[in-house]
């Protein structure tokens, strides 16, 4: 049986990272807790300023997002801390912060994420 360790992160610890995005003309943050290098799969922490929504775009990965701060406004919907929501791969979507309040979610992809605008 392979040698594996427990792998724990105090995300705390962790800045967040600011990633500028030219699309929205605003930045992301995000803190990223852990990736798998042979599959892509990523699970990371992801910030939404205040009336930041990342417009109509796809992704070759099915992603989720477990919020818990603030609201998530996406295309179908707002949801509330507590609430996971689960993009499958290939749909067309927007996601982001209300006008009034960041947004943070738990941000997880199950292969190699990219993102396609429209």
């Amino acid at each position: 049986m392979p040698d594996v360790k427990t792998i724990a992160i105090d995300s705390h610890a962790l800045p967040w990272e600011e990633r500028p995005n030219e699309r929205i003309g605003r930045s992301l943050y995000r803190k990223n807790l852990i990736e798998d290098p042979e599959t892509g799969m990523e699970v990371r922490l992801v910030r939404y300023p205040a009336g930041v929504v990342n417009p109509l775009h796809t992704h070759p990965c099915a992603h989720g997002m477990y919020v818990l701060e603030g609201t998530l406004v996406t295309h179908e919907g707002r949801y509330g801390p507590g609430h996971f929501v689960w993009f499958p791969e290939g749909c067309l979507m927007e996601h982001g912060a209300t006008a009034e309040r960041d947004v943070t979610v738990l941000f997880i992809t199950n292969k190699r994420f990219e993102i396609h605008y429209r």
